[in-house]
């Protein structure tokens, strides 16, 4: 879905957090940023806020590994 930015007139495409959810998923439920981003076809930046937003939310869990965060989905 893309929605028009006000202030640049330009469409920006927005990313529903069930997307994140289902690219963990399909990579086997635990993945790094970067291979989340590709998966979902988003910027790194995007799945980087996009999955903060969901650990926030306890859907997901992350942890350090040396620079990079690795995430997992939480078993229910």
């Amino acid at each position: 879905m893309a929605e028009r930015n006000d202030d640049s007139g330009r469409y920006t495409k927005t990313y529903p957090l069930e997307d994140f959810l289902t690219a963990l998923e399909e990579l086997g439920g635990a993945a790094g940023t970067q291979d989340v981003a590709d998966e979902v076809g988003c910027k790194y930046r995007t799945a980087n806020a996009k999955l903060h937003e969901l650990e926030d939310e306890g859907e997901i869990t992350s942890r350090k590994v040396g620079n990079a965060y690795l995430w997992e989905l939480v078993d229910e």
